[in-house]
C-alpha cells in the first residue's frame, strides 16, 4: 500500500497498526545522523516524515547508510532486482528525500542523508502550508542550542564592504573569495522565506538567493531546484543581499559548499538565536561591531539593519550589545558617518572553521555521542558486500 504524499495515518486506524514502526525506525536513523531529529512529545518529527515518505520509500531509506553506494550494492543487499533498486532510489532522490551523487566515472551514488540540512532544503518546491506548519513546530526542539554553541552547521561573515581593508582577512572569511573558488554555482529560492509566505509571515527580501557550489548545485539543477548562474551574477547577488540586509550564513567549513542570504524574520537559525539574550555566544563569526559614539549623528539606520537587535540609540547615540552583535557587518555598510565598522575578535574567542563538511559532520557527529565504534562497525557491514559483477553473456 502505498499513501499519497501529505495523507496523516491516524492512531487507531490500521494503516498506522501497520506502518507506525517504520517511522519510528526512519527517525532514529536520522536522529543518528550528525544534525540530528529528536523525538518530541507531540510526536510532530513523525508527522513530518508521514508527509514526506510512504512506507515503502521510508523502509528503503533505512537500508541506505551515510556512505555512497552505486544501485547494484544496495540490490545486492535487499536480494532485489538490480533495475528496480536504481529506479526507485532515483525517483526517491529526485523527490528529495535521499543523495544522489554522480561519480566521475561510472553509475550514480546514492545514501542516506540528514534532515537539515538536507532532506528540508531539496522540498523548497514541494512545501504545503500543513507541511509548513508542522516544521514551525518542530524547529526549535530540532535545533539544538547547546550542540550549536559547539558545532554549527552554519557560520556567519561580513558583507563584503564591512571590512576594514587593514584587516588580514582568510579566504574562508570572505564571500567574494569563496565564490570565485567556484566554477559550478546554482542560486536557488530560500526556503525560509518561501514557507514564512506560505503561511502569511513572511517579507518583502529577496527569495532567490540561496547559492549552491560544486557538486550540490549539480544535484540541485538535476532536481529542479535552481538554476546554474556565472561567479559574476553571483556576485551581484551578494551585492543585492546586502542592500536587502541578509546575512551571509556558509557552511561551516573553510571549503564552504554554499552560502545561505538570511533575515532575521524568516530564517529558522536566526529566529532560534535571536530569542536567547546573548546569540554572540551561539554563532561561529571571528568578528564583532565597533562603535565611535563621538562620531555618531544617531540617524538610526543602522538599528533596523541589524538581524539581532543588537543596536540601540542612547542619548542619541549608537550604542552596541557586543552579547548580541553576530559580526555580519550589515550596520557598517550603511552607516553614513563610518561610525561603525568591524574589528576582529580575540583569538580565544574566534572559533576554528573545519576545512572541509566531512570534518564539521565528524565533530558534530562526536558531540552529540553518535560517532561510536560500533555504530561505524555497522555501517562499514552493511556497506562492505560488492555487487556482483554483470553477466555478459
Amino acid at each position: 500500500m502505498v499513501l499519497a504524499r501529505g495523507d496523516i495515518m491516524r492512531p487507531g486506524n490500521k494503516k498506522t497498526d501497520a506502518h507506525d514502526e517504520v517511522y519510528k525506525k526512519l527517525a532514529k536513523q536520522l536522529d543518528d545522523m550528525p544534525g540530528g531529529f529528536p523525538a518530541t512529545e507531540s510526536g510532530v518529527e513523525l508527522r513530518i516524515l508521514r508527509r514526506l515518505f510512504t512506507p515503502e520509500e521510508a523502509e528503503l531509506t533505512l537500508q541506505l547508510t551515510f556512505m555512497p553506494e552505486e544501485a547494484a550494492k544496495v540490490a545486492r543487499r535487499l536480494r532485489l532486482p538490480e533495475d528496480e533498486t536504481a529506479k526507485r532510489l532515483e525517483a526517491m532522490a529526485m523527490k528529495g528525500l535521499i543523495y544522489r551523487r554522480p561519480p566521475k566515472d561510472g553509475p550514480p551514488l546514492y545514501m542516506a542523508t540528514q534532515f537539515v540540512i538536507g532532506i528540508w532544503e531539496y522540498h523548497v518546491n514541494s512545501l504545503d502550508e500543513a507541511l509548513v506548519r508542522d516544521m514551525e513546530e518542530y524547529i526549535p526542539r530540532l535545533l539544538d542550542v547547546e550542540t550549536w554553541k559547539k558545532v554549527p552547521q552554519l557560520r556567519t561573515i561580513p558583507v563584503g564592504k564591512s571590512i576594514p581593508v587593514e584587516h588580514a582577512v582568510m579566504p574562508y572569511e570572505e564571500a567574494e573569495r569563496l565564490v570565485r573558488s567556484h566554477k559550478r554555482i546554482l542560486v536557488a529560492p530560500c526556503i525560509c522565506r518561501r514557507e514564512r509566505k506560505m503561511v502569511g509571515e513572511g517579507c518583502s527580501r529577496p527569495e532567490e538567493s540561496c547559492l549552491v557550489f560544486g557538486s550540490g548545485a549539480d544535484f540541485y539543477l538535476e532536481n529542479g531546484l535552481g538554476r546554474m548562474i556565472s561567479q559574476e551574477e553571483a556576485l551581484r547577488i551578494l551585492e543585492e543581499a546586502d542592500r536587502a540586509g541578509l546575512v551571509l550564513q556558509p557552511n561551516n567549513a573553510q571549503k564552504a559548499g554554499n552560502i545561505c542570504c538570511c533575515c532575521g524574520c524568516c530564517c529558522g537559525v536566526l529566529r532560534t538565536i535571536k530569542k536567547y539574550p546573548r546569540p554572540a555566544d551561539i554563532v561561529s563569526s571571528a568578528f564583532r561591531v565597533s562603535v565611535d559614539r563621538d562620531s555618531c549623528d544617531g540617524c538610526g539606520v543602522c538599528l533596523e539593519r541589524c538581524q539581532m537587535e543588537a543596536l540601540r540609540l542612547e542619548d542619541d547615540r549608537v550604542s552596541a550589545d557586543l552579547g548580541r552583535c553576530i559580526g555580519c557587518g550589515l550596520c557598517v555598510t550603511t552607516c553614513p558617518t563610518g561610525s561603525l565598522t568591524l574589528e576582529r575578535k580575540p583569538a580565544s574567542e574566534q572559533p576554528a572553521v573545519p576545512e572541509t563538511m566531512m570534518k564539521t559532520y565528524i565533530k558534530l557527529a562526536r558531540t552529540r555521542g553518535k560517532l561510536k565504534p560500533v555504530r561505524l562497525l555497522g555501517t562499514w557491514l552493511k556497506t562492505k558486500h560488492r555487487a556482483r559483477p554483470r553477466s555478459r553473456g
